[in-house]
């Protein structure tokens, strides 16, 4: 089964309707004249029904084999949200008549006909999935909200019908028993497993009844995700409008540019926009000096889902967080923690939180210094301002760096144009691995005229797959950024298939024909996304179900890859001014480099806030709770400076209410940066940044395997030790102390 369909099968949150599911078949037909035809048996209708509905689905551009160039492409010329509903509704039936084919078979169960049958199966729905997973993310239109929210709970109900296919999983179960017997590779053995013990987690082994509640919590839980994100973007697609020119008052030429074209797209010529988003708050937030206007502008994107009327979330937190729960019980789980983290690094929510607690009271101890820095800062410039609020926070940060370390943050964007900073990922890209990266962008379709793509190939020149970039915010687009695959590499039935990946950003434009200069924040994150699509584009994985590596695990290669904006070999190469074209000078990296652990405590805490509020949330046995009550009472608990907010308050937290998979899973970003850190120190201590016997075992143990091996051991291999949490501590500027704890060790 596709990778993406065993996916969906783990989070149960995607749509479809009830096709005809796996179950007793007619054994004989009757003709009109009454005689009795041959008998038919289930197995054999079953494989005739999937080549009829397959003819269909063929001659179908949202379900049909990718076509064209580069081994095939999405049809985004062809895709329309109108053709999801028959689409959806012909690839679940089709892929219920392969699932009935496999369970149905009257041969032995064997890692062939039923394991690798799995995997191959599903092609048609997920090909459908994933194209409107990308229109859900980024042109979520009325329509297209309308389709997910009806589908949704079809398509959970679909999947259950997998999942709880009692043939189906004795098969699995028989081919499970006899792996270590069966003459597997390890690879078959692993993927085995973790199919295996994936029925298992998602309740293949409950009583009829059981299931039963189990398929209506899903389907409950599918509407309520939808709901949650359709509600966050109708707070997203707002914005703050700035009337006149004392409204800007302490902007850049540049930032007021991007408002400016921002005010100019919503058809406001004439006025100057702060679009709800991240990468137009927190430049305004740091720059204005306008208070008033700041709390405005914060409170308008701290509030996101938490304001009343239709678009308030904190219902539908409460009713996810309760089926969590009850769904969690069902499965015999003390919490919905405890299921979701079985599958994880950490294994449990008791390590989590000792690493989420190690690193805590440092954090919440460096803000106090921090504040104490920004209070002195308001008094010397003369403000009235009494108590520093969280609308301050990055305005007298700022102040306190430019007197500290003589940094203005607005003095480094000019160094960084986005289109200079996609060539720098490439080309560090080039250096670690062999990639080169060629611009193909009008010849292949895309969903939007926004999205540019990228031919990769490896050092000999062999192709390697395509990248797509999406790197600009527009309505009806999800905030923040993120990594998507199209299609994942593998090559288990002699057929190889490359990859196709695409990396999403919310980057504003500025005025046109002037080049978009984003942050230094902004090209990290850039290179983080990028990290994530270099995984995908360094697979060696053969089997699509072991693509996927554990959610505290997933994030590690893509944070390594932000190390490399700052060095010298990019800078000098790719940090050219936008306007004298020469390079960042070295005093001022200087600068940055001195002021890196600046402000850690509050990164930290609005991170580590929002990550415990998550864990304690879920960790809740019977699940009852109110949102705001919860949020508030957690924070004062654990003694979170009034002063910094949670990065994502919970009525806005798409993580974890738009889907299960960070749910419980905010703290995994930590876990990998215990990795992350640890590997920066790596390549440091070879004296080269671009090391390439360290770059070949990065590639080697961590990017190319995917999940087929165990991934704690994998990273042995690669540091030749487990990962030192100090390495975190001193990273983020904290006092280290002792050995690393045991929690990032697997049993």
């Amino acid at each position: 089964m596709s990778n993406r369909v065993l996916a969906s099968l783990l989070v149960a949150a995607c749509a479809c309707t009830p096709a005809p599911g796996p179950g007793p078949q007619p054994t004989a037909s009757t003709s009109p004249t009454g005689s009795t035809a041959a008998a038919v048996s289930p197995h054999d209708a079953a494989r005739a029904r999937v080549a009829e509905l397959a003819s269909r689905a063929d001659a179908n551009p949202t379900l049909a084999a990718f076509t064209g160039p580069y081994g095939g492409v999405p049809a985004w010329d062809k895709v329309k949200p109108d053709l999801f509903p028959a689409a959806f509704e012909l690839g679940l039936a089709l892929l219920l008549a392969e699932v009935d084919v496999i369970a149905t078979s009257p041969e032995a169960p064997t890692f062939q006909n039923t394991i690798a049958a799995l995997e191959d199966a599903g092609r048609h729905q997920g090909r459908a999935e994933t194209l409107f997973s990308v229109l859900t993310s980024n042109l979520n239109t009325k329509d297209v909200q309308a389709i997910d929210r009806e589908w949704a709970p079809k398509m959970a109900e679909a999947y259950d019908k997998i999942t709880f296919n009692d043939q189906l999983f004795a098969r699995i179960s028989a081919v499970h028993a006899a792996r270590e017997s069966s003459g597997l590779s390890a690879e078959q053995r692993r993927l085995v497993e973790r199919l295996y013990d994936r029925y298992v987690r998602e309740g293949a082994k409950l009583s009829p009844d059981q299931k039963k509640k189990l398929g209506n919590i899903n389907q409950a839980l599918a509407v309520a995700f939808t709901d949650f994100g359709n509600k966050v973007l109708a707070d997203e697609d707002t914005w703050v409008v700035l009337e006149k020119k004392e409204d800007l008052a302490g902007l850049s030429e540049s930032l007021v540019a991007s408002y400016a074209a921002a005010a100019k797209e919503r058809k406001l010529e004439g006025k100057w926009l702060v679009v709800n988003t991240r990468s137009s708050v927190d430049p305004f937030l740091t720059s204005s000096s306008r208070r008033d206007l700041r709390e405005k502008v914060w409170k308008a994107f701290k509030n996101r889902g938490d304001n009343g009327g239709e678009s308030d979330t904190n219902a539908t937190i409460a009713k996810i967080v309760k089926l969590r729960a009850e769904r969690a019980a069902l499965l015999g789980y003390a919490s919905h923690a405890h299921w979701r983290m079985s599958d994880t690094m950490a294994k449990e929510p008791k390590k989590a939180v000792e690493l989420m607690l190690k690193v805590w009271p440092a954090a919440v101890a460096r803000v106090a210094e921090e504040v104490k820095d920004m209070a002195a800062a308001a008094q010397k410039a003369g403000d009235k301002v009494s108590a520093i609020e969280p609308w301050d926070y990055l305005y007298y940060a700022d102040k306190v760096r430019k007197a500290k370390y003589a940094l203005d943050l607005d003095e480094l964007k000019g160094y960084f144009a986005l289109d200079s900073m996609i060539q720098a990922s490439f080309w560090m890209a080039g250096q670690l691995y062999g990639l080169s990266f060629s611009e193909i962008t009008g010849k292949v379709p895309v969903f939007h005229p926004d999205v540019r793509v990228w031919e990769v190939k490896d050092s000999a020149g062999k192709y390697v797959g395509l990248f797509y970039g999406d790197y600009f915010a527009r309505a009806n687009k999800r905030s923040g950024a993120w990594a998507t695959g199209y299609q994942w590499r593998e090559t288990f039935t002699g057929k190889p298939v490359t990859p196709l990946s695409s990396n999403n950003n919310n980057f504003v434009k500025g005025a046109p024909g002037e080049p978009v200069l984003i942050s230094l924040d902004d090209a990290e994150t850039l290179f983080h996304e990028f990290g994530h699509g270099l995984h995908s584009l360094l697979s060696e994985v053969n089997y699509p179900g072991l693509s996927m590596t554990p959610r505290d695990f997933v994030e590690y290669p893509s944070q390594v890859h932000e190390m490399w904006v700052l060095t010298r070999p990019v800078l000098d190469k790719f940090a050219l001014h936008y306007k004298t074209k020469k390079p960042m000078p070295q005093a001022l990296v200087d600068k940055v480099t001195n002021a890196v652990k600046f402000n850690e405590g509050y990164a930290t805490v609005e991170y580590l806030s929002a990550a415990i509020v998550d864990m304690e949330l879920h960790m809740r046995a019977d699940g009852v709770v109110d949102a705001d009550a919860f949020e508030r009472d957690t924070l004062t608990r654990i003694g979170a400076p009034k002063q910094v907010v949670m990065r994502h308050r919970l009525p806005q937290f798409n993580h974890l209410f738009t889907g299960d998979s960070y749910s419980a899973g905010y703290y995994s970003y930590l876990w990998s940066e215990v990795m992350d850190a640890d590997t920066r120190e790596a390549f440091l201590e070879t004296g080269n940044v671009f090391d390439k016997a360290t770059a070949d075992k990065l590639r080697k143990y961590i990017l190319a395997p995917g999940n087929s091996t165990d991934r704690a051991e994998a990273y042995r291999q690669f540091r030749g030790r487990d990962p030192d949490v100090n390495a975190l501590l001193k990273k983020r500027g904290f006092p280290t102390a002792g050995p690393e704890p045991k929690g990032t060790k697997s049993k």
